[in-house]
């Protein structure tokens, strides 16, 4: 078994990972040429990303044009990734981590939970109804086995251990 499989006696399990945001300008907006124009780069980083499985992405080749929660004025952004490490190592790093830097620029801030993380038995492939539905339980609930944050995370289901031995999201 090699350091980035994760296994148990019922198969393995993935982090899926939603954020929303809510755009202050129109997409093809002049205000949000940066933010558009840095979408395919980032998205290649991701897809070659160590511990990136999948992500959400329509025939425009992102998720832009997705609809979420009905709002024309949301935008969102899925995928399934090894770990909360791998997830986190990309997320904070190199050209995601510059674009994330300008995301008030962009985005209203917005109080309620825009991000949630779920496992997902691997292959699965969550829905954006499934994503909604986590979200909405994030911010009914607070984190929870059934939705949760980078900073309150909770394990893979009992018994996934990671290729090194550990349980799977305990640190």
């Amino acid at each position: 078994m090699t350091s980035i499989e994760t296994q148990t006696v019922g198969g393995k399990h993935e982090l899926a990972q939603v954020n929303i945001a809510r755009l202050r300008f129109p997409l093809d907006s002049p205000q949000l040429k940066d933010f558009v124009d840095g979408l395919d780069p980032v998205n290649a980083v991701a897809d070659r990303a160590d511990g990136f499985v999948w992500r959400l992405r329509s025939d425009s080749g992102n998720a832009t044009d997705v609809p979420v929660f009905g709002d024309d004025w949301l935008i969102v952004n899925m995928s399934v990734w090894r770990d909360a490490e791998a997830l986190t190592a990309f997320m904070y790093a190199g050209l995601h981590r510059e674009l994330m830097s300008r995301r008030r620029e962009w985005f209203e801030q917005v109080r309620e939970a825009m991000t949630a993380l779920w496992w997902v038995p691997a292959g699965e492939r969550p829905t954006v109804a499934d994503a909604e539905e986590r979200l909405l339980h994030l911010r009914e609930h607070g984190p929870t086995e059934r939705a949760f944050t980078l900073r309150t995370r909770f394990p893979a289901p009992a018994g996934v251990l990671t290729g090194d031995g550990r349980t799977a999201g305990v640190h």
